[in-house]
């Protein structure tokens, strides 16, 4: 049986630079990495609050822009994945909950120490927080530059 570590990305340099340890680590352990990136709809309870008019928002568009930042990741991590199977993985849903049910089964997961959120003073953010604590295998989180 095939060696398998996952990695999320969200299209931040942390993720990219996750990306890249995985692959490293993919090299030694003759593994896949299978790069995941979690997207979701937004939707709003009511239009009435958001002042936007229903069917504005094009569920393709943003299914879209999710296979974007995957690929886009991929990208950058570039020379690095030589010679290293890459299985990208678009999935729907919250980043944190999507992310441990692809770990399941899986010899590793890898995250950044946090990614595109809104709190930059975090040393470590909430999904890689969640993660850590739930996660069905080892897990390792890949630092990134302190603020």
């Amino acid at each position: 049986m095939t060696s398998r570590i996952v990695v999320g990305v969200d299209g931040s340099d942390e993720s990219v630079a996750s990306l890249r340890w995985a692959v490293d680590e993919a090299r030694l352990r003759n593994a896949t990495v299978e790069v995941v990136h979690a997207w979701h709809y937004p939707y709003a309870v009511s239009t009435e609050i958001t002042g936007m008019a229903a069917g504005v928002l094009n569920r393709d568009d943003f299914e879209q822009a999710g296979r974007a930042q995957l690929d886009h990741a991929i990208e950058e991590a570039g020379a690095a994945t030589a010679g290293v199977p890459i299985v990208p993985v678009l999935v729907e849903g919250s980043a944190a909950g999507r992310l441990l049910e692809a770990a399941a089964g899986a010899d590793l997961l890898v995250l950044g120490s946090r990614g595109r959120g809104g709190f930059v003073g975090l040393l470590l953010g909430s999904v890689s927080q969640q993660c850590s604590h739930h996660a069905p295998c080892p897990i390792v989180v890949v630092p990134g530059t302190l603020p």
